[in-house]
């Protein structure tokens, strides 16, 4: 049992195949086929991490269990807010139209993610060219120079005896300059797997970007309280399930404050006042009125669709800035780099001509 349970929990699935996998799913039960049928004809055709997973639904259903608990012996497949929401609609008895809802929503999470990911491909790809770049000047070029330049005994600016100092550390003092790469290492990952929270709660404090991330906070939070909602959830374990979604503090604070007051009997829009300036006012609005009007899922919805252009747009700008930012940067640092390594020279030449 317990090889099992580490089994599972090291099973994942890429987007595209979760996205297949549930698609599948909700179409054979839509067509009226049993669940386990559609398990067992799904397995016949598939492999590696669906394969144990379908196999373990299979299992699980023959012993009188229900979908939502082999969902839930995969965390890194199937999140808490999909497997509450498949456990609503088994409840309810909707487990079809619960599948299309959450394909729909995990279709566009998947284009949300990708908007994210092409904004920051290009100044990771300038990083990395630089850094390569740098390093083959460091480990190449300088080495050559600067035995030139140590032979003549000729007087180097502080740029070039920089540039000397990380060449010999490169080239002559490998194991000094490899083991600290690997406490860098250590030490991001220490931080990305231990302290990954307080880390990136500072970055969020950064000018524009606390604006994305507050964007794509709501976004997030919007899209997932709606399907919770839509599943049958009370809004008060919802929003217990989306605090767990959202990335900063300030908006998991927000969202237990809401519900404690949801709790004492008030409503969700009061409790997003008693701190207005977590949330753009238009978010707020839209809540009161969904809450008035019986629609708040639907108004959750609209709020997703609306500030994901707004993070599209965001998203356009901070890469537009970006570009020509990076490209200053770089060009001034290989200027520097290839001035470092002139400066010298000139001050040879110099000097035999003034002989």
């Amino acid at each position: 049992m317990i090889d099992n349970t580490k089994k599972f929990a090291r099973v994942k699935l890429k987007g595209t195949e979760k996205l297949e996998f549930i698609g599948s799913f909700g179409t054979m039960i839509s067509s009226g086929i049993s669940i386990l049928e559609a398990v067992r004809s799904l397995a016949e055709d598939t492999k590696g991490g669906e394969k144990i997973i379908l196999d373990e639904m299979a299992n699980d259903l023959m012993q009188g269990k229900r979908t939502y608990v082999t969902f839930a012996k995969f965390p890194r497949v199937f999140d808490k807010v999909s497997i509450n929401v498949i456990r609503a609609s088994e409840e309810a008895g909707t487990l079809d139209l619960a599948l299309a809802d959450l394909r729909k929503t995990l279709q566009k999470d998947m284009e949300f993610n990708d908007k994210v990911r092409s904004a920051l491909m290009y100044p990771s790809f300038i990083v990395v060219v630089f850094i390569g770049i740098l390093g083959m000047i460091l480990t190449f070029v300088i080495p050559k120079i600067s035995t030139v330049f140590l032979q003549l005994n000729v007087p180097l600016p502080l740029p070039t005896r920089i540039m000397i100092f990380l060449s010999d550390l490169i080239v002559k003092q490998t194991p000094w300059f490899v083991g600290f790469f690997v406490l860098l290492g250590s030490l991001i990952y220490y931080i990305l797997n231990f302290k990954r929270k307080q880390f990136f709660e500072l970055f969020y404090h950064l000018p524009m970007i606390s604006t994305l991330i507050m964007q794509i906070d709501v976004t997030n939070f919007a899209r997932n309280l709606s399907v919770l909602l839509t599943s049958g959830l009370p809004i008060t374990i919802a929003l217990d399930l989306v605090g767990e979604v959202v990335a900063r503090k300030r908006m998991a604070a927000l969202l237990a404050t809401s519900k404690g007051m949801i709790l004492s009997g008030r409503s969700l829009s009061e409790g997003f006042r008693s701190d207005k300036t977590a949330l753009p006012s238009i978010v707020i609005k839209l809540v009161e009125a969904g809450e008035k009007t019986g629609t708040l899922d639907k108004s959750l919805q609209e709020i997703a669709e609306y500030f994901d252009y707004k993070v599209t747009y965001t998203l356009k700008t901070l890469t537009a800035l970006l570009e020509p930012v990076m490209l200053v940067a770089v060009g001034v640092a290989v200027g520097g780099m290839m001035l470092a390594i002139i400066a010298p020279v000139y001050g040879l030449i110099s000097q035999i001509g003034g002989m």
